[in-house]
């Protein structure tokens, strides 16, 4: 029931703090294929960080830097497989770090981010982070490619009993090739355990919980730090699961900044030992946008953040396309659909509600015309329907345009009545 609690408060603050980890792993046993859904679970501590100044950047840096960094967490990819919370498809992953591009967005290396974090640097309003847990083969062979390609510095937070576990495991000629182009390397404990085997400890005692913790959190940082020969200074809680135990001992072990799960933006009033993190699941593509978007300040602008999508059939505007009109026609081309139900097919549009759509059984496409103007500066879509013989509905096909924001408040022409 506790742990209902803290998933539910945690969906309360962010829309989508449960997220998603493949399989613990102990020795070289191999990552389960399937990436089975489990939620991270916070423990309340997590939401109300410490006003300890040890935990938090320098108080002159607190009253005068204005600065946001988003930290993005990826885990595994794939240019083939179809896309769950922690699998994100490749082509979307390189549509998104596009995105950062076209939005100017400053892309930042975890030392800088440190030396910003002890007030040595400044950086630049709405800089990005860019973190990927586990260590999966694909990071090497999908994402860095890519993160090379834009110039992209990352940090890998690596488990210990994962590196050369063979299979889809990063091997360490791998890691070490990758930190000579921008990645650097974290922890993320020796084998990623979850939260009852840490409740399971706890329940042993004070004294060999602590031993636990140090074994997990110690060891782990210096195997990496022998093996890759980089020091190791920050840490990725497993699942993001806190305990009032583990801050302190961290930062006894040499760890300066340690990640959550638990999103927004890192300012400089931020606890390091709690530090919020965007995690990027591949099944929800509104956490990218969430993440990449900025309120203004007294001395910086708004931002809206960035829409990447994609959908399984054609769609017009396309997923993130600006239409100039605010009276756009939408549809949806289902002629790749085997045994669909005409009659079934129901329509969406935010603000509209179900819609009468029409079906064109010759070109195989669903439209409709927007009747009044749209003012919002994005409209999300939704398309659904069923197969012959079948009661149950497909998985709904969602995506989001965006709206000219000029043309969304200048005085319509006759036309457009």
């Amino acid at each position: 029931m506790k742990h209902l609690l803290f998933i539910l408060l945690a969906l309360l603050m962010s829309w989508y703090s449960a997220m998603a980890h493949p399989s613990a792993l102990s020795g070289n046993e191999q990552p389960r294929a399937s990436h089975t859904y489990r939620p991270f679970l916070i423990s309340t501590d997590a939401q109300a960080p410490s006003d300890n100044a040890e935990n938090k950047g320098p108080a002159s840096q607190e009253n005068q830097d204005s600065s946001r960094v988003v930290v993005l967490g990826y885990h595994d990819f794939s240019a083939t497989k179809k896309a769950t919370e922690m699998l994100i498809p490749t082509e979307k992953f390189r549509k998104q770090m596009q995105a950062l591009q076209d939005l100017g967005l400053n892309v930042i290396g975890m030392e800088d981010f440190l030396a910003w974090r002890r007030g040595e640097k400044t950086l630049p309003d709405k800089s990005v982070l860019i973190t990927i847990d586990d260590g999966w083969k694909s990071v090497y062979t999908d994402a860095y490619p890519i993160l090379k390609e834009f110039g992209y510095p990352f940090t890998v937070f690596l488990y210990t009993n994962y590196v050369d576990g063979g299979g889809a495991a990063l091997t360490s000629p791998m890691i070490r090739e990758m930190m000579k182009n921008g990645c650097s390397i974290g922890s993320h404990s020796i084998s990623h355990p979850y939260p009852v085997s840490i409740r399971k400890e706890q329940k042993k005692g004070d004294t060999s919980y602590a031993a636990y913790l140090r074994k997990e959190m110690g060891d782990s940082k210096q195997f990496l730090e022998s093996q890759f020969q980089q020091k190791v200074t920050t840490y990725a809680y497993p699942g993001g699961f806190v305990t009032d135990e583990m801050p302190p001992i961290a930062t006894d072990l040499g760890y300066e900044c340690l990640f959550t799960v638990l999103p927004g933006k890192v300012t400089a009033s931020s606890a390091n030992q709690r530090l919020p993190r965007y995690v990027i699941l591949g099944t929800h593509d509104y956490i990218f946008r969430n993440a990449t978007s900025f309120k203004a300040t007294s001395t910086s602008g708004a931002s809206h953040g960035a829409i990447v999508q994609s959908t399984e059939h054609p769609v017009s505007p396309e997923p993130g396309a600006l239409s100039e009109t605010r009276m756009p026609t939408i549809s949806a081309n289902l002629s790749a659909v085997e045994n669909l139900d005409p009659e079934s097919i129901v329509m969406r549009i935010a603000g509209f509600g179900k819609v009468p759509a029409n079906y064109d059984e010759t070109r195989k496409t669903v439209t409709w015309k927007v009747k009044r103007r749209l003012r919002s500066r994005t409209c999300e879509v939704s398309v659904q329907w069923k197969l012959l013989e079948e009661k149950k509905y497909q998985k709904p096909m969602t995506w989001t345009f965006r709206i000219d924001r000029e043309a969304a408040y200048q005085a319509s022409p006759l036309t457009d009545k």
